[in-house]
Order: structure tokens, then C-alpha cells, then sequence
């Protein structure tokens, strides 16, 4: 009887023990260097917003956090290397839109839940994609790339970040509202395929807005429109898609950063507290404002809730598009 009742007091002081052990490991949280995986190659948007966020995410954390890149698969080798890693707040994701709201739907199979795989940490930023060409097409608007488009159906070669990020299923967006034919091009991360449309390989690209920007304000690229409900502020002379004939349409590229599934919870919210500091910080805003990127922020309730949306909204429109990627 004694051992069964000393079972009992151990068993009921089990869940406390748990509670303690994560408090303290959140106390001396973190004692090495944290990994944020950017799930595309460097260069690309990802990574334009990844890298001043982990270096803010350094000075708070008095740690590194090293930006590790894995490109791949339209984003899901990163996704799916942070989805099977410890959940000790050592591994972490910057999820894209792509990743964490299109791809469920888009791809057949995936091999991680982007909700239950996952515990989220903070909506980090927002962006527009973009539609540019080279200068030496003779396409200057988008009523232009529509003509062009129709009178030589699947003629005209648009490249993306890859299959499943926000410029491929923008651009199988826009075909379908202007009711053309365009033939993707996937490359493995955004940098590639501007160094394609830089150098005349391909024709147009689709894609967020802070990986072109630069070309766009050299005049190496011409930009034909932004897909935000509004213009931006650092580009007032380019109009968005529905300004450009195709009433209604909008689509936004976000990034947000998650941890593993069962991450402790005094680990997440003290994640969530320094990943706040960064992105509401005026530093982070000099860094990404010019590039057209908006930092966002939140609570972790308001990040899971926003991910359910997007992946309803993202859902509706990869089916409306018919789009669909084994």
C-alpha cells in the first residue's frame, strides 16, 4: 500500500515537474546558437526578410541565430526539416505564404501538417507581388502583356521562386482573370530567376516585390504592376492589377515565423516577445520599408487564427485556378 500511495503523489507531481522544467528552460533559454531556416536559396524575398529579423533576434537573445538555408520544392524541404526537428526552440521556420497557407492545397501529398506540425510564433511581414519584364520586351503595361498573351497562346515564359510560392499561384491567378495562357518556369528560389530575366531567358517574372525592387529602380527591369489592394508608397506611378482592368484582384505575400509542434509555452511566448521587439522596432522598418515590405506583428492566437483564413482563401483560389502539383 505504501508503494502504491508513493506512486500516486509522484504520478499527480508529474505534470507540475513538466511545468517547472519548462519554466527554467525558458529562463536559460537559449544557451547555443538558435537556427532559423529560410526554406529558399539566399537572395530571394524570404531571405531579404530573414536576415535583419535574425539579427535583431541576436542582440535580444545574446545569441546567434544563424540563417540557414534549404531551399527546395517550392519551400517544403526548410518547412519539413523544422517540422521534424526537436521542439526546443532551437530550430526555427520563416514561413512564407507559399509554405504555410497555398501549399496544403496545392500539393497532393505533403510531408508535414502546416498547422499541426507546427506551433506559430509571429506574423512577421507582408508584401505585394509583382510582374516584371525585361526593358528589351515590347510590354509596358499589363493590357500590353494580355494582347501579347492572346495572340500567341503559351508563347510567353514567366518564371517564379518555384512551384507553390505566392508568384506561381499569383500568376495562375492572373491567368485565369485575363483568361490567358503563359508557360511557368520554376526555378529553385527567386535569385536564379531574375539573374534568367536579367539576362533575356525568360520573358516576365512573378514575384514579391523586395526581390526586384532594386532592378526595377535601375531600370534593368520594368515593373507592369503590384497585386496589393493599394499602390505602394515607394513605387506611386505603378498601378495594381485592379487598376490595370482586372477588377477585384489582390493577392499579398507574408512571412511568419514557427517553431516545431509542442513547443513549451513559456518558449513560445518568450519567442513571440523578442520577435515582436524586432518587427515593431523602427530598425526593422528602415530595413524592409524601402523594399516595399510592411512589417506586421501579433499575437500567437492572432497568427494561428490569421494562418486558418489564408489557408481557407488560398485554398479557394488554387482550386478555382486548377492548379495542382503531385
Amino acid at each position: 500500500m505504501i508503494v502504491i500511495r508513493t506512486l500516486r503523489r509522484t504520478l499527480r507531481t508529474l505534470p507540475l515537474v513538466a511545468i517547472l522544467c519548462s519554466a527554467v528552460h525558458a529562463q536559460t533559454y537559449p544557451t547555443k546558437p538558435v537556427r532559423l531556416v529560410v526554406p529558399f536559396p539566399p537572395g530571394g524575398p524570404t531571405d531579404i526578410v530573414a536576415r535583419p529579423l535574425a539579427q535583431m533576434l541576436s542582440e535580444q537573445l545574446k545569441q546567434q541565430v544563424i540563417v540557414d538555408n534549404r531551399g527546395g520544392a517550392g519551400g517544403i524541404i526548410g518547412a519539413d526539416n523544422v517540422a521534424k526537428s526537436a521542439p526546443d526552440g532551437y530550430s526555427l521556420l520563416m514561413a512564407t505564404v507559399g509554405t504555410h497557407a497555398i501549399n496544403p492545397t496545392l500539393y497532393k501529398k505533403l510531408p508535414y501538417d502546416a498547422v499541426a506540425d507546427f506551433t506559430p510564433i509571429d506574423l512577421v511581414a507582408a508584401a505585394p507581388v509583382s510582374v516584371v519584364v525585361n526593358p528589351s520586351q515590347s510590354i509596358s503595361s499589363i493590357a500590353d502583356l494580355i494582347a501579347r498573351a492572346k495572340k500567341n497562346p503559351g508563347a510567353l515564359n514567366y518564371g517564379s521562386a518555384g512551384n507553390g510560392t505566392p508568384g506561381h499561384l499569383t500568376a495562375e491567378l492572373f491567368k485565369s482573370a485575363a483568361q490567358v495562357d503563359l508557360r511557368h518556369v520554376p526555378y529553385k528560389g527567386s535569385a536564379p530567376a531574375v539573374t534568367d530575366l536579367l539576362g533575356g531567358q525568360i520573358e516576365l517574372m512573378f514575384d514579391p516585390l523586395q526581390s526586384v525592387i532594386a532592378h526595377v529602380q535601375s531600370g534593368k527591369l520594368k515593373i507592369l504592376a503590384v497585386s496589393s489592394a493599394k499602390r505602394v508608397s515607394i513605387l506611386p506611378n505603378v498601378p495594381t492589377f485592379a487598376e490595370s482592368g482586372l477588377k477585384g484582384f489582390e493577392a499579398t505575400a507574408w512571412w511568419g515565423v514557427f517553431a516545431p509542434a509542442h513547443l513549451p509555452e513559456p518558449l513560445a511566448s518568450q519567442l513571440n516577445a523578442v520577435t515582436e521587439k524586432a518587427v515593431r522596432s523602427a530598425s526593422f522598418q528602415d530595413r524592409l520599408g524601402p523594399l516595399g515590405v510592411l512589417p506586421m506583428g501579433g499575437s500567437r492566437a492572432d497568427f494561428a487564427q490569421f494562418q486558418k483564413r489564408e489557408i481557407e482563401k488560398w485554398g479557394k483560389a488554387v482550386r478555382a485556378s486548377g492548379a495542382t502539383l503531385d
